[in-house]
Order: C-alpha cells, then sequence, then structure tokens
C-alpha cells in the first residue's frame, strides 16, 4: 500500500432512518474514519430515493454516492454474480466496507464485511419476506471479503464455524462507549412526564423481535409484583400490562436520560452479537442483568448478573437481588474502568488494520 491514505466507500445505508445498534456503529464508526489521516472515506447508500439524506447524516465534508437502485433488487443480482460493480457509480476505490451484513460486488476494490451475529442462520423463519435471501448472500459476501469483522471472539469463531472462513480472516473489532454516558443522569420532570416513566423502573432497551426474548423477562416481572414497572425503550413494543411502559424509539440524548435513571438495565437476549447496551448501562452505574449467552458473558466481562437463558425463577430471583444490594463504590468504578476500555477510536483503529491487510 503507498503513502496516501487509504480510499474506502463504507455502505452507509444504515444511517438513514431511526438508528439501531448497526447505525449507531456505522454513524460512529463514519465520525472516526472521517478524522483519520489514513483514510480517506466516502459512503454509499443503497436505496432509490432516499439516498440523498446520506449527505446529511456523514460527517462534516465526507461524500455521499448513491445506487440509484432499491435495494432489494441489488441483492438479487449479488447473489447471482458480481454486477453490477459499485465503482459503476461510485467510483474507484480501494476498499469497499460492507458494514451490514453484505457485500457490494466490486470490480477492483477489496472487500470488507462485518457481520454482526449470526441470527439469521440460526433462524432463517424468522426473517422477513424481503429477507429470504440473506443467508445466501452474506455466505457469498463472506466467501469473497478479503477481511471480516466481527463485533465479539464469541461471533468470530461462530463465523468460522457456520461459513467456513478461515481463522486468519476474521478480525474482532469490539464496539465502542460514547462518552457522554459516562456523564448521564437521570431524567428531568420534563421527560419523565412525556413518557410516564415511575420513580422506579427496570429497562429493557433493543428494538422487538424474537431473539431478544422478551416473553421471558415479562413472565419474570408478571410472576413478581414486588418488582418495579419494567419499561421498553426502543421500536415495535406492544404493552398489555399496566405494570409495562413502552417509549417507542428514543432519541440518544434521551435514551442515555433513560439508562441512567433506571434500577437496573435487563437484557434477556436468546442471542447477541455484541450487546451495546449492557457497556452503556456499566458507564452510567446502572446495574445489568442478562442473559448467559456467549456475547454478554463476553462483554460484560464479569461485572453483569448472568441468568441462564430462559429461566423464569432465575431471572426474577436476580431482578430483586439486584434492587436489594446497591453496588458498592469498588464495583461502580470497576464496572466504569471496563466499559471505558471499549471505545469508537479503537473500534476504528482495528478496522482501519483490516483495510490496511487488504
Amino acid at each position: 500500500m503507498s503513502d496516501r491514505p487509504i480510499r474506502v466507500l463504507i455502505d452507509g445505508t444504515p444511517l438513514l432512518g431511526s438508528r439501531t445498534g448497526i447505525g449507531r456503529y456505522t454513524a460512529a464508526l463514519a465520525e472516526e474514519l472521517a478524522s483519520s489521516p489514513d483514510v480517506n472515506m466516502r459512503a454509499v447508500a443503497f436505496t432509490l430515493r432516499g439516498w440523498r439524506k446520506l449527505r446529511h447524516v456523514l460527517p462534516h465534508g465526507s461524500q455521499a454516492r448513491g445506487f440509484p437502485v432499491p435495494a432489494r433488487l441489488l441483492r438479487k443480482a449479488w447473489v447471482r454474480g458480481q454486477f453490477p460493480p459499485i465503482e459503476l457509480f461510485a467510483g474507484f476505490t480501494d476498499v469497499v466496507h460492507g458494514t451490514n451484513f453484505v457485500l457490494p460486488a466490486a470490480a477492483r476494490a477489496k472487500g470488507v464485511l462485518t457481520i454482526h451475529d449470526l441470527a439469521f442462520l440460526d433462524f432463517p423463519d424468522e426473517l422477513p419476506p424481503s429477507d429470504a435471501e440473506l443467508p445466501r448472500l452474506v455466505q457469498l459476501s463472506a466467501d469473497r471479503a478479503t477481511v471480516i469483522c466481527t463485533p465479539t471472539r464469541a461471533v468470530a469463531q461462530r463465523v468460522v464455524e457456520r461459513l467456513g472462513v478461515s481463522e486468519d480472516k476474521v478480525r474482532v473489532t469490539p464496539l465502542g462507549v460514547d462518552p457522554q454516558w459516562f456523564t448521564a443522569r437521570p431524567p428531568n420532570e420534563a421527560l419523565v412526564a412525556k413518557m410516564g416513566l415511575p420513580k422506579e423502573y427496570l429497562l429493557f432497551v433493543g428494538a422487538a423481535g424474537p431473539r431478544k426474548a422478551l416473553g421471558w423477562l415479562l413472565d419474570a416481572h408478571a410472576a413478581t409484583p414486588s418488582l418495579p414497572p419494567l419499561v421498553l425503550a426502543g421500536p415495535g413494543h406492544a404493552v398489555g400490562s399496566e405494570r409495562v411502559i413502552s417509549t417507542g424509539y428514543l432519541s440518544e440524548v434521551d435514551l442515555r436520560s433513560v439508562v441512567a435513571g433506571a434500577s437496573a438495565l435487563v437484557l434477556p437476549s436468546r442471542d447477541e452479537g455484541f450487546g451495546l447496551p449492557v457497556l452503556e448501562a456499566m458507564a452510567c452505574d446502572v446495574p445489568v442483568v442478562c442473559s448467559d449467552v456467549p456475547a454478554l458473558r463476553e462483554v460484560s466481562g464479569g461485572h453483569a448478573t448472568l441468568i441462564p437463558f430462559g429461566d423464569t425463577e432465575a431471572m426474577a430471583v436476580a431482578l430483586a437481588a439486584v434492587l436489594d444490594s446497591p453496588l458498592s463504590p469498588a464495583t461502580l468504578s470497576a464496572r466504569r474502568t471496563h466499559a471505558a476500555a471499549h471505545t469508537w477510536r479503537r473500534c476504528a483503529e482495528l478496522t482501519i488494520a483490516a483495510y490496511q491487510s487488504t
């Protein structure tokens, strides 16, 4: 590689619309790449009409490109072959980075692919019809990628096992915690009134979906009337109990306050690729209870209460216990130190190293 900055084209489609985990990852990575002297970053969006909005959500001075073809048609084409190549609309680049499971076809550019988890392989029947070809497309993307990035060692191991790629091809690029989480404060009176938040509450953060296993948490909560109300922060939640509150999608600012005000964060996921809310809760001194699955075990680093997946009684007991046992100053300090070790700068440095290795 020459001394000039490496030209990188990232898939910026996750930046459009309301951002869940992958959108937040892509946004933070884009900010770091835009400020790196080692990278000349541009972004492309795969959407027929909305790609122009990409210009308004990228870091200042970053260039946006659009692929004026519906994403579903592009996916169908890329399942069949290498046309149309990304360079046809976005111009030449050294590396194209598929930030969201799919690596665009390219004529000459090297490919870097981020695979966040493998839920689409384990439970393909849960995919919407529009994603029916995703398992095949991710396999093809993994095969032609020069490097695959994963957020945890747990996902890296499964990528090697399930997708049949070499261990040498996979790099772990852990996600980061925004510095604002370490100074987050509980919601003010206006936000409490706006959302109808109780004085004490347990909190789940994330979009609705089978992978999040909310039924298990809801059963444990319903069976334990002594627990405070449960707040579900994120899109798609249907509420059928007076003791459960749904906030809908929250802005970053509001989310930090709602997390900081929680009595405990609960993540009952059947599977996770990383579990960023775990670290964000630790950063603002909120206890964490989560399922004992590989990625959450790895990310929590011994600083969360881990529950065998699906054990309703254990979940109820754990929630009651964390509410009755305040964390000591030493424990809080250790949790903050653990969270602070995860930075977006480090994520970007590892990702740039992946680019340079191509």
